[in-house]
């Protein structure tokens, strides 16, 4: 039978704890106290905080109450993690708390597979979560109060936060038949035509996941493939590279192309909407940007378009990335634009960006039989470059026509 993980810091929440756990034993779903405490305390749970740093996986059984509490934080994320993914019962974890508590329980949710069960309620919930979700499925529920004793509104909040993990658990969705591999391809909406055709190419053979490329799309497409979910994938879109380098709100962090480096998957790419950096409403871009060549997205996003010296230390970063990947590599030149603003009479149109961009990927990378950049001679979202992609797609992957 599986069970519920609860989650928190026994040390100052232990009641609600032991609310939440009463309160899911009563759907008939088990549950199962682990306590994150950093400091000493004497109250009994299912799993003590001592236990739980037995399982850091280079300092076991760490003394949290020596440490600086933001490391303490930090290790017992590290140890719970690892010891969450020993528990063969593990049906579903909900973690209740503060900003300590949910920087510890989110983190270790995050290492968790896709599709197991994750509710957090957090006094953080309301604001922005991205940096605790990451690219997992994490569920947030706002606690309204701080989690410091049960009141009548923590009851209900906590009671009901209960009831749906329990539901998720004892009602949990049997996985789909899959009978094709699963392809992961990245996309914005100025390459959304050459994604769809690549699509339409493939989905006879595959089933077919499309990830915004919104910093959190990369990391998820990146997360799946190292968690052998995604067995294939085709980066047409990798303009969270120019946010990570320039500030902007796309990016999926330093660690972009990581997945495909350590895992070494045969990996297609493109250089789509390069020609761009991402920010918020017009107000909100950075002083510096405030009077580059710019477009309102909506009223939420604005596109900044990329100088030429952006384009060639971008190009140069993406290379360097390329040359540490041990797998096979074809990355495919879109000669004629990188997006739907960039093509002739379009506002981001600038072959000189462009070429700058080009010639630094070429420039500094390694070519070899096995890592390959191919120049096409069309728009990205011209059918032909797409059949182009699944003509290098299918080569790597030994596929026929």
């Amino acid at each position: 039978m599986k069970v519920v993980y609860v989650i928190g810091t026994c040390d100052t929440k232990s009641a609600d704890l032991l609310f939440v756990a009463d309160s899911i034993k009563e759907t008939g779903v088990g549950a199962t106290i682990v306590d994150v405490s950093t400091k000493r305390h004497h109250t009994v749970v299912d799993v003590s905080n001592t236990t739980v740093t037995q399982y850091h996986p280079s300092e076991p059984g760490f003394m949290p109450d020596t440490l600086e509490r933001g490391k303490a934080g930090v290790m017992m994320s590290e140890a719970l993690g690892t010891y969450l993914l020993t528990r063969e019962d593990l049906g579903g974890v909900i973690g209740i708390g503060g900003s300590g508590n949910t920087a510890i329980i989110t983190a270790a949710m995050r290492k968790l597979p896709v599709g197991l069960p994750k509710l957090m309620v957090s006094t953080m919930a309301s604001g922005d979560v991205g940096g605790y979700v990451g690219p997992t499925d994490i569920t947030m529920m706002y606690s309204v109060t701080d989690i410091a004793g049960l009141n009548p509104l923590s009851r209900v909040i906590l009671g009901n936060a209960a009831h749906a993990i329990a539901g998720m658990v004892k009602h949990a969705v049997e996985k789909a038949q899959q009978d094709k591999p699963l392809l992961g391809m990245t996309m914005y909406g100025v390459t959304t035509p050459a994604v769809m055709e690549v699509k339409r190419q493939l989905e006879d053979r595959f089933d077919v996941l499309v990830f915004h490329a919104t910093g959190r799309g990369g990391q998820s497409l990146e997360k799946l493939i190292e968690s052998k979910i995604i067995t294939h994938m085709i980066d047409l879109t990798t303009t969270e590279i120019v946010d990570h380098l320039f500030d902007g709100l796309m990016t999926a962090g330093e660690d972009r192309l990581g997945a495909m480096i350590r895992t070494r998957i045969p990996y297609v790419a493109s250089v789509g909407a390069f020609d761009m950096i991402t920010f918020g409403a017009k107000e909100t871009v950075p002083e510096q940007y405030q009077n580059r060549l710019s477009q309102m997205h909506n009223a939420n996003i604005t596109l900044v378009r990329t100088t030429i010296e952006e384009n060639r230390i971008a190009g140069k970063w993406l290379a360097e990335r390329l040359n540490m990947m041990e797998g096979p590599v074809r990355l495919l030149i879109p000669e004629g634009g990188l997006s739907q603003l960039d093509a002739p009479g379009m506002p981001f149109h600038d072959p000189q960006a462009n070429g700058a961009l080009f010639d630094a990927i070429e420039e500094t990378i390694v070519q070899t039989e096995d890592r390959q950049v191919l120049r096409v001679p069309c728009h990205i979202n011209d059918p032909r470059f797409a059949d182009q992609v699944v003509a290098s797609f299918k080569s790597l992957w030994g596929l026929g026509n």
